[in-house]
């Protein structure tokens, strides 16, 4: 993607959804991380529904502790992985406990010092429950940051680094937002639904696909109206 695209491409999707959320549900920066932990190879919609179990009966550190490997297993077996997760929570929260209080830590290096929680859900954390201006790189993000040439990148990290450098400052708090949603519900994996996409004219892939087309208009596409 050129330099002077970045610009009109995240105002682009900007105007379309003004204050992007994550959609994984949580009421505490604890119940976040918890989230963000479990959803590894795994839907927000899944994760969500077993965090609702969960979180209805343990939402701190010491209350997962209390409820115990058994019960916490049996409230997200829904999901994938949901025993190596289950372990890695509850390690997570004796952590959190012993050593934080019970409180969250706020440093990237503390945060990915417990166990289940790397890169990626570190940043979610920075980003989303300390407004840091943050990248996490899932698959949505990785596979837009790619295919639109935005971020080309071998691997997460090499992504993660070239949107650091190359997004805006006003944009950064929410880009990673924009891309995952965008990644989610129009840049999707097998298909990518190129003719309902507004950002089409500085997307790579779109410019080459679709050059004598117009591109939608904001309301049309992108994400809008899509975001929980």
């Amino acid at each position: 993607m050129k330099t002077e695209s970045i610009v009109p491409f995240f105002e682009t999707l900007a105007d379309a959804n003004p204050q992007p959320q994550t959609e994984l549900e949580y009421s505490s920066v604890f119940e976040l991380l918890a989230a963000v932990l479990l959803s590894a190879q795994a839907t927000d919609v899944g994760v969500n529904k077993a965090t609702r179990r969960l979180f209805a009966l343990a939402s701190t550190p010491q209350q997962m502790l209390s409820l115990g490997e058994a019960r916490v297993t049996e409230s997200i077996r829904t999901i994938g992985l949901f025993r190596n997760k289950a372990r890695n929570l509850l390690a997570t929260c004796q952590i959190l406990v012993d050593q934080h209080g019970g409180a969250v830590p706020r440093s990237r290096e503390a945060l990915q010092a417990l166990p289940g929680v790397g890169r990626k859900t570190a940043n979610v954390v920075l980003n989303v429950a300390f407004g840091e201006p943050t990248m996490a790189v899932d698959t949505h993000v990785f596979r837009v940051g790619n295919r639109t040439g935005l971020a080309p990148g071998r691997d997460p990290l090499a992504v993660e680094l070239t949107l650091v450098k190359r997004v805006p400052a006003r944009f950064a708090a929410d880009a990673h937002h924009w891309l995952i949603l965008h990644g989610r519900y129009v840049c999707i994996a097998r298909a990518p639904r190129c003719a309902e996409c507004a950002v089409r004219p500085w997307c790579d892939l779109g410019r080459k696909l679709w050059r004598a087309i117009p591109a939608p208009t904001i309301g049309q596409g992108v994400t809008d109206g899509q975001a929980g």
